[in-house]
């Protein structure tokens, strides 16, 4: 998995690339702790070239937006690819997060 950041706006967009699962998850948590830790609390997480997410990537960002409702945060999904998309459906995350059909549209929203 690979992942990125730019700041758009008030917003700290991070791409991910790859897959999220049981493996990079952590990765994923790591970098995230350590964004927070430096205060930015508007994220923008870019799936767009996100290929898969396993129940590991799902818990790790139900843990983020946990983490960032608690400082007062905000967190949207941006551009998920339908196989990504129906993972968030079928396991009821999409009526939980804010999800966008694009970068743009989530940091304007």
């Amino acid at each position: 998995m690979e992942m990125t950041n730019r700041k758009e706006g008030e917003a700290l967009v991070m791409s991910v690339k790859g897959r999220m699962d049981a493996v990079t998850a952590p990765e994923f948590e790591k970098a995230v702790q350590g964004l927070m830790g430096e205060g930015e609390i508007s994220f923008v997480i870019d799936l767009a070239d996100l290929d898969y997410i396993s129940s590991a990537g799902l818990r790790s960002i139900l843990a983020l937006a946990k983490k960032l409702k608690t400082a007062d945060g905000s967190l949207r999904l941006a551009a998920l690819q339908d196989t990504v998309k129906e993972v968030f459906d079928i396991s009821g995350f999409s009526s939980i997060i804010p999800i966008s059909d694009s970068v743009e549209a989530a940091c304007s929203s």
